[in-house]
């Protein structure tokens, strides 16, 4: 696959200069380009490794000087990150599933399957399932009954869509997710120990002698258009109503998603965070890795919630929140540098002691 460096800056919004009919086959580093490469060197810095390599274009800061540094060619471009989407996305091979059904794909008479769809090998749609048209699945996917994914998905291998999941337009799923398992929802005869400590706030519990009894999962996931789902992430779905994921939202990989969630528009949920069952949240909120959120709490809109965070309560919309317990981001950052004084305020206090006269004991 080639493109110009007229096509590539067309496709950026960017600037061409020199040798603009010059070719590339894909992009790398610059201090490993070779001359059929688009090197990376949005900044100076980057810049540097270009005298290591033999590129004879790359992707520069819009006012390099590009004939200085030995190239033939660039694209100049203003703000670096967004380019890069565009260009990585320009550049994407996608995930080489041939055009068309393969033979080997299990497809149920009843399943619809939008025109120009692609399905590879050993692929399983169930009953009454909707794909959209121009859909990319790759192998060893499976789709349960009654779900619908909309158009342009691309659903990496091994992908796992329970029944009655709702998918938008432009669904994106790395390989290994697993969408509509049942939630982790389980009930006692008699109040159990969790139970017991949740509504006493009591050290102790008294011995229930119980069993765990399932709750079922009858209300599927609705996912709206826009949305990506890293490797490995699961989201469950709902008990009676759908868990339900907003358009724009991206998910990384291994984070969990409880049953009965509602998370909202533009969302980033970033690795190995996780959200507890029906809790609600708003729009462009981002939790950080391995930050999570206790079930049966909202979250307000344009929240950020750093790495590590463990949310117990309600977060008003636009705050940062830090720490465990999570507070404040200046609370938590205050509160830190309380602990890290303490030392020196035993000394203080040790000192002190020392020096006060000793009462007691004698007449």
């Amino acid at each position: 696959m080639q493109h110009t460096i007229q096509e590539i800056a067309e496709a950026l919004g960017a600037t061409a200069v020199g040798d603009t009919t010059l070719s590339i086959t894909h992009a790398a580093e610059p201090a490993s380009a070779g001359g059929d490469a688009l090197a990376i060197a949005m900044a100076p810095a980057y810049a540097e490794g270009l005298k290591d390599g033999q590129a004879r274009a790359a992707v520069l800061w819009g006012d390099a000087d590009w004939q200085a540094l030995g190239l033939q060619a660039a694209v100049l471009i203003e703000r670096p990150r967004y380019a890069l989407s565009g260009l990585t996305r320009l550049l994407d091979r996608g995930l080489g599933v041939p055009d068309g059904i393969h033979p080997s794909a299990v497809i149920d008479p009843t399943a619809e399957i939008g025109a120009g769809a692609s399905i590879a090998p050993f692929v399983v749609i169930a009953a009454d399932v909707k794909i959209g048209e121009n859909a990319c699945i790759a192998s060893h996917v499976s789709v349960a009954a009654d779900s619908s994914i909309g158009a342009d998905a691309v659903i990496d291998a091994g992908v796992r869509i329970g029944r009655n999941v709702h998918i938008g337009a432009r669904f994106c799923a790395q390989p290994g997710a697993v969408i509509g398992g049942d939630g982790f929802s389980f009930v006692t005869p008699q109040a159990s120990g969790m139970e017991q400590a949740r509504s006493a706030m009591s050290d102790e519990v008294e011995n229930t002698d119980h069993q765990w009894v399932k709750i079922h999962s009858l209300g599927g996931v609705e996912i709206g258009d826009d949305v990506e789902v890293g490797a490995n992430t699961t989201i469950d779905a709902g008990t009676i109503r759908a868990t339900r994921i907003g358009s724009g939202t991206k998910i990384d990989n291994m984070v969990m998603i409880g049953h009965n969630v509602v998370a909202g528009e533009n969302c980033l949920f970033c690795g190995q965070s996780g959200v507890a069952g029906s809790t609600v949240i708003g729009d462009r909120v981002v939790m950080a890795g391995q930050s999570g959120l206790a079930d049966n709490i909202r979250i307000g809109s344009d929240v950020v919630i750093t790495a590590g965070t463990g949310v117990l309560s309600n977060v008003p919309s636009g705050r940062v929140m830090m720490g465990y317990p999570a507070t404040k981001m200046s609370s938590q950052v205050e509160t830190y540098k309380a602990l890290r004084r303490l030392p020196r305020l035993f000394r203080d206090v040790a000192a002190l002691r020392k020096d006060l006269p000793k009462t007691g004991g004698e007449d």
